[in-house]
């Protein structure tokens, strides 16, 4: 019994290996060579040009994560700067302020002019996203 199992297995695996052999000789005779090689060339040559440029940007990301390197330091010093210069003019603008106010308070002819009404903050606000 195990033998004639082992027959059948052994010629069921036959036939799929017959039928698959006739099936790709069909495959080729669908396909021309000639434009499979030409695919394949032209493969061959995307896969070059793309290799090229993966490594021109692996370069160019080396060397930005160089720059950047360089300059964050600088960077976040500088921005820490403006905001403390920001702070500073904020305060002097606040205190100016405050002076005219109490320079029109005690002197109320001095501003006559009607400057004090169109001499409004007119700064622009950092803080808010344009």
């Amino acid at each position: 019994m195990a033998t004639r199992v082992g027959e059948m297995e052994l010629e069921e695996r036959e036939c799929i290996r017959a039928a698959s052999e006739d099936i790709s000789r069909q495959f080729r005779t669908l396909v021309n060579a000639e434009e499979v090689e030409s695919i394949k060339q032209l493969q061959h040559l995307i896969l070059g040009r793309l290799q090229d440029s993966n490594a021109v940007l692996s370069h160019f990301n080396d060397y930005s994560e160089r720059c950047y390197a360089e300059v964050s330091t600088d960077f976040t010093r500088n921005v820490r700067l403006l905001k403390s210069m920001k702070s500073d003019l904020d305060h002097i603008f606040m205190k100016l302020r405050n002076m005219k106010a109490k320079l029109k308070a005690t002197y109320p002819d001095a501003f006559d002019d009607g400057s004090s009404t169109s001499m409004i903050d007119q700064r622009p606000d950092l803080e808010t996203p344009l």
